[in-house]
């Protein structure tokens, strides 16, 4: 099973000392984490695609870029690609350069977004929040099978007649993942592509999304693909330290920032401490703890979905450098080994 992590790249203050991290700082310090992600064995770095002012990642391919030639074995993806507002054809060339200079490494992790500041902002309509997906997917997909492009066209797109799309990927092809929050729809449509998906759960009790892997390999088997050859992932909030004390009180803070800003944009209660300690525990979303806890926590949602890749999120909101390069150090030296070894032996 891979092992890693995702950001979004959090710019603002620092809940706990109030020190602003400007987009310059946080970006230099982002491409430190991803070098020691590579260094300490952990598979896969993610980063997400927003148009905000409290991040500084809206160019994920470019970001990964510059951790590129500094790391040897890691998967470099977007964590995600907001495909919808987006050009496939930019996208494809963009993370094809990638591919090339990480010698394979590149992937894409497209979605339709849970943020909508990028479709005004380049021009689009959120009535056509669905189909401008649909329809950029197929062009992707397209863009990805060969070197020469012909594309009818359609109510998102141009027509292409035999076109050449370049660079060429350094793999044969670039893997497309799509990154859902649990629509059905959406899950259903990544098993009818027979594309790998990944779940975010960052609320509730993870055992309810299980049902949504169960649709996605029961769609890829209706259309005509093998399940068990399609990969899946979970992408999750959560912090590791060396005790479940330090774990829980450095995550905390930063964490309850970033959903109580959002959940006022969106209409959801306040959150508490009472609340995160709940979601901390066994049965909630949040996998918060020692290395022992975050061991046992990833095996026992390893059991309930059978996921091929489980990724991370570990820098939600401002956090201390210093405190989150230790997180990524025994992530990648005590948990990902842990996690592997005891999935070997069962």
């Amino acid at each position: 099973m891979e092992i890693g992590l995702y950001t979004f790249g959090d710019v603002g203050a620092d809940p706990v000392t109030g020190r602003r991290v400007s987009p310059a700082e946080r970006l230099r310090h982002l491409v430190e984490e991803i070098v020691l992600a590579d260094q300490v064995g952990l598979d896969v770095f993610g980063l997400g695609e927003h148009h905000r002012p409290d991040y500084a990642a809206s160019a994920p391919a470019v970001a990964l870029a510059a951790a590129a030639t500094q790391t040897n074995h890691i998967r470099l993806t977007s964590a995600v690609t907001v495909l919808s507002s987006d050009d496939p054809i930019r996208v494809f060339q963009q993370f094809a350069t990638l591919d090339n200079l990480s010698l394979g490494r590149a992937e894409i992790m497209a979605g339709r977004g849970s943020f909508i500041e990028s479709f005004p902002l380049f021009g689009y309509d959120l009535d056509d929040y669905d189909t401008l997906f649909a329809e950029k997917l197929q062009l992707l997909m397209r863009l990805n099978d060969g070197e020469r492009v012909s594309w009818p066209g359609g109510q998102h797109t141009p027509q292409i007649a035999d076109r050449g799309v370049y660079p060429r990927p350094f793999q044969e092809r670039l893997p497309i993942w799509i990154a859902v929050g649990g629509t059905p729809q959406s899950v259903a449509r990544a098993g009818v592509l027979a594309l790998p998906l990944a779940l975010a759960i960052i609320g509730g009790e993870p055992a309810r999304f299980a049902p949504l892997f169960d649709l996605y390999r029961q769609a890829a088997q209706r259309a005509g693909h093998d399940p068990a050859s399609l990969k899946t992932s979970i992408n999750v909030h959560g912090f590791v330290a060396d005790t479940t004390q330090e774990a829980a009180d450095t995550f905390y803070a930063p964490q309850a920032e970033v959903m109580n800003r959002i959940g006022r944009e969106r209409g959801w209660p306040p959150t508490n401490r009472a609340q995160f300690d709940t979601a901390r525990g066994p049965r909630g979303a949040l996998f918060v703890g020692s290395p022992a806890e975050v061991t046992d926590k990833i095996l026992a949602a390893h059991e309930i979905f059978q996921f091929d890749r489980f990724l991370i999120q570990m820098a939600i909101g401002v956090l201390d450098h210093a405190t989150l390069m230790r997180a990524i150090e025994i992530l990648g030296t005590r948990v990902a080994p842990e996690v592997r070894k005891a999935l070997a032996s069962g």
